[in-house]
């Protein structure tokens, strides 16, 4: 059976079978959690990632984990630059179901989730994380005979307390 979990702490630190990135298009590294990724995972994630050539808005692209020994897999999302409007949220929508789409695919039974587009991007945290909590619920409606752990990672406290005010 599938289920969600909050976590206070970094995806990098995460025991499962992929970890999410939030990354930039050109998936080469940046700061925040991409940066922190990149180099927790070490210099032959850069090598992978500069095949994939790059990856659009609200998609996802998978990689091994490298030096990242608790997880086996990388999955780098783009989520959409805040503007306000309703195409924000199901860009950032779907980088949560493209990302999920991906790890069923490569045989993940869990996977970590930073908060995707609430740092440099600028997507208010509230409603990220209502955007990511129906995102992976709706999913996991449609693949109710799928057993995946998702884990929802807040690093900071802003981010814990936008999900609690939702679960409670």
């Amino acid at each position: 059976m599938s289920k969600i979990s909050l976590i206070r702490g970094s995806v990098v630190n995460m025991d499962v079978d992929a970890i999410v990135n939030a990354a930039n298009e050109s998936l080469l590294g940046g700061s925040g959690v991409d940066g922190a990724i990149h180099q927790a995972a070490g210099p032959e994630l850069l090598n992978e990632c500069r095949t994939l050539n790059g990856c659009r808005t609200g998609e996802a692209k998978i990689t091994k984990a490298y030096n990242i020994k608790n997880a086996k897999h990388i999955i780098h999302t783009v989520g959409p630059v805040y503007h306000g409007d309703k195409k924000d949220a199901d860009l950032l929508a779907s980088c949560y179901e493209k990302s999920l789409d991906l790890a069923l695919e490569n045989g993940c039974k869990s996977i970590a989730f930073p908060g995707i587009s609430t740092g440099v991007y600028g997507y208010p945290l509230n409603e990220a994380a209502r955007v990511s909590l129906m995102a992976v619920n709706t999913w996991l409606e449609l693949h109710d005979d799928v057993e995946m752990n998702v884990f929802l990672c807040c690093f900071k406290d802003a981010e814990m307390d936008a999900y609690k005010e939702i679960f409670d």
